[in-house]
């Protein structure tokens, strides 16, 4: 990572190569993502909620390189990501917008905001032992993406995996009252995770099924902007062309 993307100290190193998710060109994407289609849309006065902050460098990446000024609340079961989180948030003082609690966030009474935002668990697997369990997205990897869709914040943000049943995942949103405002693709290659032998065997089952879309050693990270509004915008097919292109 370059420019004004954090580079680890040599604590949050140690940490990222044994407890905490690490994928530098999927956390930038994802930085890149909170930056055009959140910070850059939302008003200074709504707060935003964060499914799953990890080490917090995507959320510090974007509140560094924009004008947001109100405040993000992350949640993360990981207490060693939450370590690594709260020491760069003090390393570049900005205490006071971006506050990270290490609980679980289904279990904190559907805190209020405007926005909900995540890179959820998207490694499809039946069942969760796995090389990082918390990656686990269900047998299709859409799951908690899914359950985070039912939770009726008025705008979401997540990032949705081509493997991953992404038809399913935006079909729930359509039936949940959202609609698709923007989205942002990106290519990536099979990475340490997703190249685990039951992880991969299970997203080429998937494929099999015609709920997974990669090629080669490729697939597509979608980072979508869902929206619950009566007005008459839905990108939504646009969205589906582009994320099954593989």
């Amino acid at each position: 990572m370059t420019g004004t993307l954090l580079r680890a100290q040599d604590s949050a190193k140690s940490f990222a190569e044994t407890e905490v998710f690490f994928c530098p060109e999927e956390s930038q994407f994802y930085s890149h993502c909170l930056e055009r289609l959140v910070f850059s849309t939302c008003a200074d006065c709504d707060d935003i909620v964060e499914f799953g902050c990890g080490d917090g460098s995507p959320v510090i990446n974007s509140l560094l390189r924009t004008q947001f000024d109100s405040t993000v609340y992350g949640y993360d079961l990981n207490a060693a990501a939450c370590e690594v989180a709260q020491a760069r948030i003090k390393q570049y003082s900005l205490n006071h917008k971006y506050v990270i609690r290490n609980q679980s966030f289904f279990s904190s009474d559907n805190p209020s905001a405007q926005y909900l935002i995540a890179n959820p668990p998207y490694l499809p697997a039946i069942d969760n032992d796995i090389c990082m369990p918390l990656l686990h997205g269900g047998i299709d990897g859409a799951a908690i993406t899914n359950r985070l869709l039912t939770l009726d914040y008025p705008n979401v943000m997540v990032l949705i995996s081509s493997y991953s049943n992404p038809l399913g995942t935006i079909f729930h949103a359509l039936e949940h009252g959202y609609k698709v405002i923007d989205f942002m693709l990106t290519p990536l290659k099979f990475g340490y995770y997703s190249s685990e032998a039951k992880v991969k065997q299970q997203i080429i089952e998937l494929r099999r099924k015609r709920q997974a879309f990669f090629s080669g050693n490729v697939y597509f990270l979608a980072g979508v902007l869902f929206k619950k509004t009566t007005a008459d915008v839905d990108i939504s097919p646009a969205l589906i062309q582009a994320i099954t292109a593989l």
